[in-house]
């Protein structure tokens, strides 16, 4: 059996539901191509570990609150209104985040999820993107991030921010890749119906 690459995702209340569900899809369903034994094992995490209420009502039950959630390989931090307005004033969100950023191998942002890593500071010199629609407010506000227009996703190594919404599968998708190989990440996409050109992902 081998061992898996836990993945995180951040849960909080008005969360964009496909900035999250997206990528847990992608994770939880990529096998290894001659076992079909499981490659990830996903998890979601919320501050208290209460029941949150994502965007239009979705009731969603975290896994782990901040003070019982073990260590990921890779965390997932999604956007929306929650993120944007909500969160980025959490001094608690911010500060962990901050920290976990030291113990992953890779963090990630989906849509807005990226003002909440600009928040904390770790974006910072990087070239970084988020939804179309607030872009000109990341440029104005972290004036330190490269911005990056009309892209599905930035890779920086260690952090990766993604634009809107459908663009956190597309990430996902070069997650898998980067993690494992272009061969899982195809027949992970192929078991979605999901259609991707792994050669013009970005």
């Amino acid at each position: 059996m081998k061992n898996k690459i836990h993945v995180g995702i951040l849960l909080f209340n008005e969360v964009e539901v496909l900035d999250f569900a997206g990528p847990f899809e992608v994770f939880s369903i990529a096998t290894h191509l001659n076992s079909n034994e499981k490659v990830f094992q996903v998890s979601t995490v919320g501050q208290t570990g209460d029941m949150i209420l994502a965007r239009n009502g979705l009731k969603v039950q975290p896994h782990f609150s901040f003070l019982n959630a073990p260590e990921f390989d890779v965390l997932i931090v999604p956007g929306g209104y929650g993120a944007e307005e909500i969160e980025i004033h959490n001094d608690t969100m911010i500060y962990w985040i901050q920290e976990r950023e030291k113990q992953v191998k890779i963090l990630a942002s989906v849509c807005t999820g990226a003002f909440l890593l600009a928040e904390a500071g770790l974006l910072n010199g990087k070239k970084a993107t988020t939804h179309w629609m607030d872009i000109d407010r990341l440029e104005k506000e972290y004036p330190h991030i490269q911005v990056k227009r009309s892209v599905k996703y930035v890779d920086e190594g260690h952090i990766i921010t993604s634009g809107g919404i459908s663009a956190g599968i597309n990430m996902s998708f070069h997650l898998v890749e980067k993690l494992c190989n272009i061969e899982i990440a195809r027949a992970t996409a192929k078991r979605m119906a999901y259609e991707i050109d792994f050669k013009s992902i970005h």
